[in-house]
């Protein structure tokens, strides 16, 4: 059964492009999962971390989706209505990143949605882009292995500016052990052309591994969107094209607008979309390609 616990999940990243250009990799990586329902209490396990208030990490309500004047289980169940379903009535843990020194950019979230019984019955991924755009996908049907959840669907979200919109995903949920894998694989007029792949190890919920990571990592947020900067500049010297945005107004705005991570996507000329290169470079994690997720490949 696939199931997440409150934990401080370390491991790693990688992405491979197949199509039109062979590209490669791996980066180390860390993400928390929370609770919803308990995310102040547990940002109280340190000085360093902080609820809504700028500290070494924090967690901002504003940085998902949503009204922040709503609670997270509130704002779930209004986003399941547009999407024609419904919040399972149990536990919500949310896999993310945290604001570290007030930066903060999440290639993809997930929300782990559990059912009565505790097991979990559909999951969120909260894609983000780098023009400032946000897209939930809603997990709810998939072949269920008992260890593994997978899920097949169209892809609707602009991620990277080095992939087409008509293309199809599959995203593999497992358990292998204790370590969570995340896997997407996307394919265009069924070829396979990208995979990413996100594998975690989950530590205990402790101030002691909390600081562990932070110094370990200490700017995890800023790593990831210079990343996915590096590697975008990698595809363009490689001669991949440029995808240009399906336009301004058609996707969701996200709460907050980062830097590095809100190009205008009304920018016309290609030049200028590559020195805006405002996607993830390879969709993803795991789901996203950015070096924090599988959804897009950069």
């Amino acid at each position: 059964m696939v199931r997440l616990r409150p934990a401080i999940y370390v491991g790693t990243i990688r992405h491979r492009r197949f199509q039109p250009k062979h590209h490669e990799f791996t980066y180390p990586i860390f993400m928390v999962c929370l609770d919803v329902d308990r995310i102040p209490e547990m940002l109280s396990i340190s000085p360093f971390t902080s609820y809504n208030r700028w500290n070494w990490a924090s967690f901002f309500d504003e940085d998902h989706f949503g009204n922040t004047a709503l609670t997270f289980r509130e704002r779930l169940a209004l986003d399941a209505q547009t999407h024609l379903t419904c919040l399972p009535e149990g536990r919500v843990f949310l896999l993310t990143h945290l604001r570290y020194l007030g930066y903060n950019f999440n290639p993809v979230s997930f929300f782990f949605c559990e059912n009565s019984a505790a097991k979990t019955e559909a999951i969120v991924a909260e894609v983000n882009n780098t023009f400032g755009e946000t897209h939930n996908y809603w997990l709810s049907r998939c072949e269920d292995t008992g260890n593994s959840l997978r899920y097949q669907f169209q892809k609707q979200f602009h991620v990277s500016p080095f992939m087409e919109m008509n293309q199809q995903y599959d995203w593999t949920f497992a358990l292998s052990g204790d370590s969570l894998i995340i896997q997407t694989n996307s394919f265009e007029n069924s070829k396979h052309i990208f995979d990413a792949t996100l594998k975690l190890e989950p530590r205990e919920w402790s101030r002691k591994n909390l600081h562990a990571v932070l110094r370990s990592y200490p700017w995890m947020t800023l790593k990831v969107i210079t990343a996915i900067h590096r590697q975008a500049v990698r595809l363009w010297w490689k001669q991949v094209p440029v995808v240009r945005h399906p336009g301004g107004g058609r996707f969701a705005r996200a709460n907050v607008q980062h830097f590095a991570a809100s190009w205008s996507a009304g920018v016309a000329k290609e030049s200028q979309r590559f020195v805006g290169l405002a996607a993830n470079t390879g969709e993803g994690g795991c789901a996203t390609e950015a070096p924090s997720y599988p959804v897009e490949p950069q």
